[in-house]
């Protein structure tokens, strides 16, 4: 709807309506996740046993709470440890992708811009498969040709880092490269006429300039790297990350400390969303 034209009072109360609808939508399996972790029963579900916070603190089984789960525990800072390693590799790469796909003209630009997007139409699931097969015939090559074991390529922590950065710096890319094509390049001119080499004015006055895009690239990345299942659970190897963790908790049919873990994971979002946007903030002159 566009305030600046006149419309109708029911097109603005349908057009209110619906949105109220949407958001409804969106938080209310959010609250009943969230309620059911305090419910003082073995299983997720109604009816309502009362309240307890067993799910959060309890230290015994049937009743074992998040804060004594270690397998969960281990399995949230498996994910964190992969989440920082993507994350920190996507931004250096989408960097670089951003300063070289809008500052540069070279032959074959546009292919390669194509080929950089694909990873986002390909589906996660064939894209761990992809990679998987790809690393396990590098590394069976390798085992039988010089008898050299690669265990980077096998099942394991490196492989979900390579498959989520594969997927995952496409996305900061764009990011940093909508921020970027706004940059007045007269700035890092004037810099180097001041006597400041290229790549000093570049780390003096376009990277600070691109800094709302880093924070907001950094925490997508995250999130997005922390929370994703489809590719993860094709590269996965002996250690598992919490997506993997809660799937095979719940094939075996879990209590409510999922629903713990899943509070914990909206509380997580939340605090850097917020975060991000404090960050954010224009300053005042």
């Amino acid at each position: 709807m566009i305030p600046s034209l006149s419309s109708s009072r029911f097109y603005r109360v349908s057009y209110r309506c619906y949105v109220g609808l949407f958001f409804i939508f969106l938080i209310t399996p959010l609250l009943v996740v969230a309620a059911f972790s305090f419910n003082d029963s073995l299983f997720p579900s109604l009816p309502w046993q009362g309240f307890t916070l067993d799910w959060y603190l309890g230290a015994r089984s049937p009743r074992l709470g998040l804060l004594h789960d270690h397998a969960l525990l281990d399995s949230i800072v498996v994910s964190v440890q992969v989440a920082v390693v993507t994350t920190v590799a996507s931004l250096a790469l989408a960097t670089c992708n951003a300063f070289l796909f809008e500052r540069e003209q070279f032959p074959g630009k546009n292919f390669l811009y194509v080929l950089m997007l694909m990873p986002l139409v390909i589906p996660g699931v064939i894209l761990g498969v992809s990679i998987l097969v790809f690393s396990s015939t590098v590394a069976n090559w390798f085992e039988v040709q010089f008898e050299v074991e690669l265990e980077a390529l096998r099942p394991g922590l490196v492989l979900v880092s390579l498959g989520q950065f594969a997927f995952i710096t496409t996305i900061a890319t764009l990011v940093i490269s909508a921020r970027l094509r706004k940059f007045d390049l007269t700035l890092e001119e004037a810099a180097m006429n001041l006597g400041a080499s290229r790549l000093t004015a570049i780390a003096t006055v376009t990277l600070p300039f691109l800094r709302p895009a880093l924070l907001g690239a950094a925490v997508v990345a995250f999130l997005m790297s922390f929370e994703n299942f489809n590719t993860t659970l094709m590269l996965v190897g002996s250690e598992a990350p919490l997506t993997i963790a809660m799937f095979d908790r719940l094939r075996e049919g879990s209590t409510p400390v999922l629903n713990a873990v899943s509070v914990l994971l909206m509380l997580g979002s939340a605090c850097l969303a917020l975060g991000s946007l404090f960050v954010q903030r224009p300053e005042k002159a």
